[in-house]
């Protein structure tokens, strides 16, 4: 008698296990949606800016799609290139047993998509006059050392510039934490979008080079220069860099998940050449560059 208890309660345990496995299964497996600010990027991993954070994996079956029309009811498929930091998205998905949402479809709004496209390139630049501004820094400390009858002079200038620069790096740092790797400019003709061949030697040694880079991304931004209107000049860096961007994904193959969207730069940023010279070759260009994130580069 006793024997057939402890085997009905031993099956009931049993029972309730498997209804517990099947019950966890299908928590993990239950469709989610979320909305934040894309934090952060490396490869296949985006980090949402949410409370708390969420860790997004996409996968090469993730729709990715970008809302238009007034009532935001039409969806044009983009590639996955376009999911930069300061990006607000919507993520729909299911999380995994690590707790990571994989997404299954992830949508955004066309302005949003300019606007964080804007702030990257502001913001790239605000690193770049920081780390010169550091570095002039460190040129006037060395001359404070050996100049001892001045330090009490500049010892109040060089603080309030230490403290700008620690404040322009706090206020930018969540979106521009890449380190550039490697660099390389593709310069093209007046009028003309097709890469020149002896180009096509350098850029695939980038392409090489950048797979042994740990979470690499590769950026493109295209240029033109301020001959002719505005607009064709707009159609002209967009149409360089986007034939950069096909060459690196056919040519190098880069995969899609680790290009950040081309940037259409147009003639802004001119950059000023000898006159005896063409002046405007300098202008027309496409800028490629392995980036690197500092947090998996221990750059601090």
């Amino acid at each position: 008698m006793m024997q057939s208890k402890s085997r009905g309660v031993a099956s009931a345990l049993a029972l309730l296990l498997m209804g517990l496995m099947s019950l966890s299964g299908t928590v993990y497996a239950q469709k989610v949606k979320v909305q934040g600010v894309i934090k952060e990027r490396s490869g296949e991993t985006l980090v949402l800016q949410t409370s708390p954070k969420v860790i997004v994996l996409l996968t090469d079956s993730t729709d990715v799609g970008q809302l238009q029309g007034a009532l935001k009811a039409r969806n044009k498929k983009m590639s996955m290139a376009a999911l930069i930091p300061g990006l607000p998205i919507r993520v729909e998905g299911s999380y995994d047993d690590q707790h990571q949402l994989v997404a299954s479809t992830i949508r955004f709004k066309g302005n949003e998509l300019e606007q964080a496209q804007a702030i990257e390139a502001g913001i790239h630049e605000t690193a770049k006059q920081a780390a010169a501004n550091q570095s002039e820094l460190e040129k006037q400390n060395a001359l404070l050392q050996e100049q001892n009858e001045a330090l009490q002079k500049h010892q109040t200038q060089l603080t309030e510039q230490k403290a700008l620069i620690t404040a322009n790096t706090a206020r930018f740092g969540q979106l521009d934490d890449y380190y550039i790797y490697d660099e390389v400019t593709v310069y093209f003709g007046n009028g003309k979008v097709m890469i020149d061949p002896k180009y096509n030697g350098p850029l695939s040694a980038l392409a090489e080079k950048a797979q042994t880079v740990n979470g690499y991304m590769i950026q493109v931004k295209g240029y033109a220069s301020s001959s002719g209107s505005v607009a064709l000049n707009q159609k002209l860096s967009q149409q360089r860099a986007n034939n950069v961007v096909n060459f690196l994904q056919q040519q190098g193959h880069v995969p899609l998940s680790r290009m950040l969207a081309p940037g259409a730069m147009g003639e802004s940023r001119q950059v000023e050449a000898d006159k005896a010279n063409d002046s405007e070759a300098e202008n027309r260009r496409v800028v490629v560059r392995v980036l690197q994130n500092k947090g998996i580069a221990g750059v601090q």
